[in-house]
């Protein structure tokens, strides 16, 4: 699932604390999130999905 945030951050051209900071969604969550220690709820993915304008499912499928 983090590697779908990867191609979007490099496909958008922004940093992960850059997402952070602009979806409130902590920077230490996103840094869990890449180390497989954490998956974000469906309400922070929520943010996340919208910030890039894409649907939740983009996250969910694999």
């Amino acid at each position: 699932m983090y590697q779908k945030f990867e191609i979007l951050l490099c496909e958008k051209n922004v940093t992960a604390y850059k997402v952070a900071k602009e979806t409130g969604v902590s920077s230490t969550t996103l840094t869990e999130w890449k180390k497989g220690t954490y998956v974000p709820k469906l309400d922070k993915l929520q943010k996340i999905a919208d910030y890039f304008g894409v649907p939740i499912t983009y996250f969910l499928e694999e």
